[in-house]
């Protein structure tokens, strides 16, 4: 079963989310400028230097790390983007071979972040922000990795060959032999396609992406690749459309409709954490601080577009409350993690990889 539910609930998953009472690194956090931290910041300030990897685009990542330095001036950065699952891999080798290159890591795929942390790749770190976040947003036990954001993914058309009378207003609306042919969705890598299969199979049945293999639709990489293909006419509706893209090709004045289906919008945290062996350990606690804190968090929403899991943070430029959208949630996260490879079998094969 799924359940719909708004931003504010609580994810009924207590064997994958139940950890310990949350209590900081530190007895005393030290005060920085809108949020704290147990990282030893002169120490910090000695290393100099920051590597971050994370699924963000460049342009994204250049401007948060951009906010980061202004209060840090004495802090390098420099990042690696990759989508998820390429990034995941790339990390692994890495590791693998004893290099170990980023401090801080940001993953949008939660069993990523999962096996990541049963290999042991994660320090763990509890930082004084956590206290801002609801247990499940929370590794088991905590520390390892902390929600850092919530993307959210509805339906996206161009109305310029799309009359918004015969606009689909439901997931349901998708299976319409109309969309033949000219509809897209993400590549199995994406966690947030994954949490759309899960929540079609749960309200529909397995037929329903039967049905959606039988349209021939497409699957790329990134909502970039997905809005440049619907805004160039190449196709003319989005499934798993991204609203953080719909709101960047809003703000470009690019022909484009959101649709909040009347299931439900898909829903999948990214979580950050500080990574084992990280070159600048210090200089990775007070990144992960900052970040979770409201200055980074505030940050984060206007770089990425996506929502704070923190109920002080306003939402992204441009977007509605984070309470106005019916969200479609996973009532087991167990149950939800272990179709992972079901999903990347079938989504491989009705996107045509294999």
């Amino acid at each position: 079963m799924l359940q719909s539910l708004r931003s504010g609930a609580v994810l009924a998953s207590v064997l994958l989310w139940a950890g310990s009472a949350w209590a900081a690194a530190c007895e005393k956090p030290r005060q920085m400028d809108g949020f704290k931290t147990c990282a030893n910041v002169e120490k910090a300030f000695e290393e100099g230097d920051l590597v971050h990897y994370a699924p963000d685009t460049e342009s994204a990542q250049a401007q948060y790390l951009a906010d980061f330095r202004k209060m840090f001036p004495q802090i390098k950065t420099n990042f690696l983007r990759l989508q998820t699952g390429a990034l995941y891999a790339r990390l692994n080798a890495e590791r693998q071979g004893r290099t170990y290159v980023p401090d801080s890591l940001i993953l949008t795929e939660i069993g990523f972040a999962l096996d990541f942390q049963k290999r042991g790749g994660y320090a763990q770190y509890l930082s004084p922000e956590m206290e801002f976040y609801k247990p499940h947003m929370k590794s088991s036990p905590e520390g390892y990795f902390t929600w850092d954001n919530e993307i959210i993914a509805g339906i996206a058309y161009n109305p310029t060959v799309v009359k918004p009378e015969e606009a689909p207003t439901s997931w349901l609306d998708l299976l319409n032999p109309r969309w033949a042919g000219v509809i897209n969705f993400k590549l199995s890598t994406s966690g947030l396609q994954h949490s759309v299969w899960y929540a079609m199979r749960q309200l529909y049945g397995p037929e329903y992406w039967t049905k959606t293999a039988e349209l021939k639709p497409r699957g790329f990489d990134s909502y970039v690749q997905q809005y440049d293909r619907m805004v160039s006419g190449q196709d003319h509706v989005i499934s798993t459309a991204q609203y953080s893209g719909y709101l960047i090709a809003k703000a470009k004045g690019a022909p484009v409709a959101f649709v909040v289906p009347k299931e439900g919008l898909g829903v999948a945290p990214g979580v950050i954490g500080v990574v084992d062996k990280a070159p600048h350990p210090e200089v990775a606690r007070l990144f992960v601080d900052w970040y979770l804190g409201v200055p980074g968090q505030i940050s984060m929403a206007k770089a990425t577009l996506n929502y704070s899991p923190r109920t002080d943070v306003p939402p992204p430029p441009g977007g509605e409350p984070f309470s106005a959208f019916k969200l479609l949630i996973p009532e087991d996260w167990e149950a939800f993690l272990k179709t992972h490879t079901q999903y990347v079998r079938e989504w491989d094969k009705l996107t045509g990889i294999r």
